[in-house]
C-alpha cells in the first residue's frame, strides 16, 4: 500500500459544451473553446491542519505474485485537480444564444468557468514489474524500478458556470484514462519503503456534467510527479 502527494502538469485543451434539450433555441448551446490552458492546485500549505486528503493525493493497493515476483498488479486512485486558467485569451467557435460566434475572448470566472477539483480522479488498474537493482539482506534494504501500465475510469465531481449558471458535482463516471509510469522505490527493514514516480496519462472526458442536461468533452495528457511512502505486508 502506498500513499503519496504529487504536481501535475496539463498540455492544452479544446473542451467543447453543449446542451440543445431546450425548446427555446436561444437556451441551446453547441461550442468548443480552442486550447485552453490548464493548472494544478496543490493545497500542500494547510496539510498539517486539514484533512490529508485535500492536497493532490494518490492511494495505490498492490500485490505481487509470489511464483512470479517481479509481476505485480494495482489498484490506484490519483486525486488530481484540473482548473482552466482564468483570464486568458482562447479562441471560441460556435453557437449560443441562437447565434454562431467565431471569435477570440477571455476566460471569466463569472461567465464560463471550468474545474475538476474534486476532482480529476484516476480509477486504474494497472500491470506492475519490478527490476530490483540493490540488496542488503541483513537489514533488509532494497532499491527497485517499478515500471506500471494501466487503464481506467475518469470519476471527477466538476465544477462548472456556464454564462453565469453554476454547477457543482455530482461524482460521476464521465471517461476513461490509460497511463503509464516508473518509481523508484528504496525498501528499509523489509516492510517500508518511500518512493518517487513520474506518471503520464491521457484522459478523455467524453460525458463530463455541467448544469442541468449540459456536457462537455475533452482530452489532455497529464504528467504527475509524485513522491510517496508506503508498506510491504507479507501473505
Amino acid at each position: 500500500m502506498t500513499w503519496g502527494y504529487h504536481t501535475d502538469r496539463f498540455t492544452k485543451s479544446t473542451i467543447h459544451f453543449k446542451d440543445e434539450t431546450h425548446a427555446d433555441p436561444k437556451e441551446n448551446y453547441n461550442f468548443e473553446l480552442i486550447k485552453v490552458t490548464a493548472h494544478d492546485r496543490q493545497d500542500m500549505h494547510d496539510l498539517f491542519r486539514t484533512a490529508i486528503s485535500i492536497p493532490q493525493y494518490v492511494i495505490n493497493i498492490g500485490y505481487f505474485f509470489a511464483e512470479k515476483p517481479k509481476w505485480g498488479i494495482e489498484l490506484s486512485w490519483d486525486h488530481l485537480k484540473y482548473i482552466v486558467t482564468d483570464g486568458q485569451t482562447f479562441h471560441m467557435k460556435g453557437t449560443y444564444n441562437g447565434m454562431y460566434h467565431d471569435v477570440d475572448t477571455t476566460f471569466s470566472p463569472n461567465w464560463i468557468h471550468y474545474e475538476h477539483t474534486n476532482g480529476n480522479n484516476y480509477l486504474m488498474a494497472s500491470a506492475v514489474r519490478k527490476f530490483q537493482f540493490f540488496e542488503d539482506t541483513k537489514v533488509g534494504t532494497h532499491l527497485s524500478l517499478l515500471v506500471k501500465a494501466g487503464a481506467g475510469g475518469l470519476v471527477p465531481k466538476t465544477d462548472s458556470r456556464i454564462f453565469g449558471l453554476h454547477n457543482d458535482g455530482p461524482f460521476r463516471l464521465s471517461g476513461f484514462v490509460i497511463g503509464a509510469s516508473t518509481a523508484v522505490r528504496y525498501t528499509l527493514f523489509k516492510y517500508l519503503y518511500v518512493e518517487g514516480s513520474v506518471k503520464g496519462a491521457f484522459a478523455d472526458y467524453t460525458n463530463a456534467k455541467v448544469y442541468e442536461q449540459g456536457r462537455a468533452k475533452h482530452t489532455f495528457f497529464s504528467v504527475q510527479y509524485i513522491y510517496s511512502a508506503g508498506f510491504n505486508v507479507p501473505i
